[in-house]
């Protein structure tokens, strides 16, 4: 997990720095892949009242950024607030995907009752797959993990400039880059 923090119109010191990097591992304990995590913390003087507004931008693989706003008088108590808020909405999306109602048990269910699954023979079977696309990969680093599997003919990634790519061997020995 990436982490940025930043500052505006005031210094970060160590203890904030390290205050807020400890709230961000609270937020791991979901187990949903969080690629950043990005805090922007900003001094507010407004009408003669001092105040500190903190910014979470959390980015999740196959699901849109978060974004979780939060103003208050105290700095920590800013950041506590706004890492509980982005908890909430964690653990809403980590329920989500792991309940019973997000699944399709009932196809499962029809089966077992007693309408069995009829085997063809010498027909291919498509395994579906999730690709790691949302993983940024050098053209290097994609060369070396396409050498790595002898089983692999091609290999699917992003490059650094979030371009689609895909390195392939070809029947020379060589490898092609699209």
């Amino acid at each position: 997990m990436n982490t940025s923090i930043t500052g505006k119109q005031f210094e970060l010191t160590e203890p904030i720095k390290n205050y807020v990097v400890s709230s961000f591992e609270t937020l791991e304990k979901y187990n949903l892949d969080i690629i950043s995590v990005k805090c922007v913390i900003s001094a507010d003087e407004r009408q003669g009242k001092k105040g500190f507004s903190v910014e979470l931008i959390l980015n999740l693989a196959h699901k849109e950024t978060i974004v979780v706003r939060q103003k208050n008088k105290d700095l920590y108590a800013a950041v506590d607030e706004a890492t509980s808020r982005a908890a909430k909405v964690l653990r809403r999306e980590h329920d989500r995907r792991t309940t019973v109602k997000g699944k399709d048990d009932d196809k499962s269910e029809r089966q077992s009752v007693g309408i069995e699954a009829i085997e063809l023979e010498n027909i291919d079977e498509i395994v579906p797959m999730e690709l790691e696309l949302y993983k940024p990969l050098e053209i290097e680093e994609a060369l070396e993990k396409l050498k790595g599997d002898e089983s692999m003919q091609f290999f699917v990634f992003y490059d650094m400039d979030a371009k689609m790519r895909v390195i392939y061997k070809r029947k020379d020995g060589k490898f092609g880059l699209y």
